[in-house]
């Protein structure tokens, strides 16, 4: 790889089921941005990061997914205050070896979500949501769901403070709960006969079902969901979203 070239890339595990590489290969080239290269990093253990980073003197900056959205935190030397507030990191821009952490899974979530929901910036909805999953996505969510006011409960596998276990999902309890948002990495490729265990029977057109997964396109999760009439949207918006604001983090005016 050229001396002058920047490196981009993403850490986590597994990664054969991302898009971002082909995101931002397809960005650099249909934007005429060069010296610019992204790469998929796949790292079992985040305590790998330091002789990732020696390794690939180059990198500029990092996306961070599943499972390293909070496990990188000790590695870093800053955290913008949204991520802390958040208290996860998906965007790690890198400067003369410092280490900033950022989150653009919460911008990303929120355009897409207020898409979805019709509704803009300064308006209201009465809606009140579940989040499916406790890790690091699932709090970028909450951020958000908190900024929009709309009330969520967390649902895990096992029951925790203040938040649900599956076991408790109910139809009576959908009937109160319209929006429902899939922060696990079930119905993922390949494992795509999988989906969070729901009521789908108890499903209406009222509800409106979000889904970080965005491979396959429609996950078991969506399908049941839809079939039911209810509205949907997989990760990909949210992808797109974030990836763009992660390029912003990094500095275009760098080029």
């Amino acid at each position: 790889m050229p001396s002058n070239t920047r490196l981009y890339g993403l850490i986590g595990y597994p990664l054969s089921h991302s898009f971002s590489k082909k995101h931002f290969t397809e960005k650099f080239e249909n934007e005429g941005i060069e010296h610019c290269h992204y790469e998929l990093f796949p790292l079992p253990s985040i305590e790998q990061l330091p002789q990732l980073l020696a390794g690939q003197p180059q990198l500029c900056g990092l996306n961070v997914t599943i499972p390293h959205k909070q496990a990188i935190i000790p590695f870093l030397d800053k955290m913008e205050p949204e991520a802390k507030a958040i208290g996860a990191v998906n965007v790690v821009k890198i400067v003369n070896g410092i280490l900033t952490g950022y989150n653009s899974d919460a911008w990303g979530f929120e355009h897409s979500l207020r898409s979805l929901l019709g509704i803009k910036a300064s308006e209201k909805t009465n809606i009140k949501a579940l989040i499916l999953g406790t890790g690091g996505a699932s709090q970028a969510i909450r951020f958000v769901l908190e900024k929009m006011g709309i009330p969520y409960r967390f649902v895990s596998r096992t029951k925790k403070k203040s938040g649900l276990s599956y076991d408790e999902l109910t139809p009576a309890l959908l009937a109160e709960y319209h929006l429902i948002i899939n922060c696990t990495p079930l119905g993922t490729v390949p494992n795509e006969d999988t989906c969070p265990p729901l009521p789908y029977h108890a499903v209406t057109e009222r509800h409106v079902f979000y889904d970080l997964v965005y491979n396959p396109a429609e996950t078991l999760f969506l399908k049941q969901a839809k079939e039911k009439g209810a509205s949907t949207m997989n990760g990909l918006p949210m992808l797109h979203l974030q990836a763009e604001r992660s390029w912003e983090i990094w500095g275009r005016d760098e080029e």
